[in-house]
């Protein structure tokens, strides 16, 4: 990353050099809290395209094949804990396939939560809430959410 780009809350824009980023593993140290960015530039090193684009089709496939991409959802729901895999922790929960209302958790990956069919945020929140408390109740393990909730749990 070379320049971020930023929008604050008056709409101000600000193009910021890198140096003002501690980026580490899901976390970015950031010179303003009250900035968001809007776009970044980067320097890649040189590479082949040919080797590139097969690295891709393979990645690709590798998701399709452990991932419901074929369901709306918003990703992973959970962290994984230290040396854990938050969807085998809900998996050995019983609650692979368990659905309120059209929300479900996924029988492809127990970590996702899919809109099997007009999901409200609610359904998806309270089955988030679900998921946390079996998952803490069964295996004493409290999943820190990766998806950010907007709002608050009806």
């Amino acid at each position: 990353m070379q320049q971020v780009k930023t929008i604050n809350q008056a709409g101000e824009v600000k193009v910021r050099d890198k140096s003002e980023y501690q980026p580490s593993y899901r976390h970015v140290g950031v010179p303003n809290e009250r900035e968001w960015f809007l776009g970044a530039w980067f320097e890649l090193s040189e590479g082949h395209a040919k080797a590139s684009a097969q690295k891709i089709k393979q990645l690709l496939a590798t998701r399709l094949a452990s991932q419901p991409l074929n369901l709306p959802s918003a990703g992973s729901t959970f962290r994984n804990p230290e040396g854990r895999y938050a969807a085998k922790l809900i998996e050995e929960c019983g609650l692979k396939g368990f659905i309120i209302g059209g929300a479900q958790v996924s029988e492809k990956h127990a970590n996702f939560i899919v809109n099997v069919g007009n999901a409200t945020a609610l359904d998806i929140e309270l089955l988030i809430k679900h998921i946390k408390e079996k998952v803490l109740a069964d295996t004493g393990v409290m999943l820190q959410q990766e998806v950010r909730v907007i709002g608050e749990y009806a």
